[in-house]
């Protein structure tokens, strides 16, 4: 039992699909109800296929037949699953049942009305229908590793900003995907976004549904690009032998030379040639922790590196930092002179 929200033939196939690999298998034959995703039209009491429904019937290796209308030996085994189906998850006033506060919650009920069902033993057979199956999946044809093309959906190009169109609005996909065909369906109140793999059809993303100007844009999808329009800070990126020497020192290095930039501190380069050298001397790690510790504290003149590690080395941890502004001032305060003249 799967709740959708249409009855188009990419929803149709979609549920076939996962019906199929639910069951372990596929039958000879397939039943439906005289829907115009199946049947086309009757010519002479003999109904016509659908193309696409036989494709895909073809690709599961099974034959699709809609029943007989107005036949309780056809059509009545269709509806009566409908019937039962409507009458335990639907919220009516016999069973007592609460509204759904999403449709994932609705396809959670389904799937545990199913697991319910199935493995409660019939009074017509004495087993249960997850043992039955079990005996029966040795005759199931054996399903293709990928579904039928019309089950993944509307096609869809991913476009240089890692986003595709879909109904006027603009979805993220995860890195990767740049410029390859992917394909979209919407699920319930939900967008997924699907595309191929070494392994098989996989689904890359999923999105809930939005309006034309409300586009949907996962900061997850762009692991090197934070969210938001605010300027980005630099990211050092070595061009010389003597600038990887020093960012090999470690992140208190990238660190302390975003910072020092950015107040425009001078001597910058002399004192990254220093801290090459106490890391060669001394313990990198250490350096890099002065170095940490003078980014933030800006401290960025040429001997407050050496004084950071003289500190490290001659005295106990560091505690809580102090960061020189325009408001800090070393001089005594004026209080002696308060009384001066009284």
């Amino acid at each position: 039992m799967i709740p959708v929200w249409d009855q188009t033939m990419g929803t149709l196939i979609g549920c076939l699909d996962a019906t199929l690999r639910r069951v372990g298998g596929a039958p000879t034959y397939l039943l439906s109800d005289n829907a115009k995703t199946v049947t086309v039209e009757h010519v002479a009491g003999v109904p016509v296929r659908h193309p696409t429904i036989v494709a895909a019937g073809r690709h599961y290796g099974a034959t699709v037949h809609s029943c007989e209308p107005f036949d309780p030996q056809s059509k009545g085994g269709v509806e009566a699953t409908v019937k039962i189906a409507k009458a335990d998850l639907v919220p009516t006033e016999t069973n007592l049942r609460g509204a759904y506060a999403s449709f994932a919650d609705l396809s959670t009920a389904a799937w545990d009305w199913c697991e319910h069902i199935n493995a409660r033993v019939h009074r017509e057979t004495g087993a249960a229908p997850a043992e039955r199956l079990a005996t029966e999946r040795a005759h199931l044809h054996v399903l293709p590793t990928a579904p039928h093309t019309s089950a993944l959906g509307e096609e869809r190009l991913v476009n240089d900003d890692q986003t595709i169109r879909f109904g006027s609005v603009r979805y993220s996909t995860p890195p990767g995907h740049t410029g390859s065909r992917v394909w979209c369906r919407i699920v319930g109140e939900e967008l997924v976004i699907v595309a191929a793999s070494p392994t098989g059809v996989a689904e890359i993303a999923r999105h809930a549904l939005s309006t034309p100007g409300n586009p949907r844009i996962l900061d997850v999808h762009y692991p090197h690009h934070p969210g938001g329009n605010h300027p980005r800070p630099p990211r050092p990126r070595a061009r010389t032998q003597a600038e990887t020497n020093f960012l090999a020192i470690g992140d208190g290095a990238h660190t302390w030379l975003t910072e020092a930039a950015a107040t425009g501190a001078t001597r910058v380069r002399a004192t990254m040639a220093r801290a090459v050298e106490f890391a060669t001397i001394l313990d990198a790690a250490r350096v890099d922790q002065a170095l940490g510790l003078a980014a933030a504290a800006g401290r960025f003149n040429d001997h407050d590196l050496g004084s950071i590690l003289d500190h490290l080395a001659t005295r106990s941890p560091a505690g809580d930092l102090v960061r020189a502004d325009e408001t800090h001032s070393a001089q005594p305060g004026t209080s002696t002179w308060e009384r001066f003249g009284t």
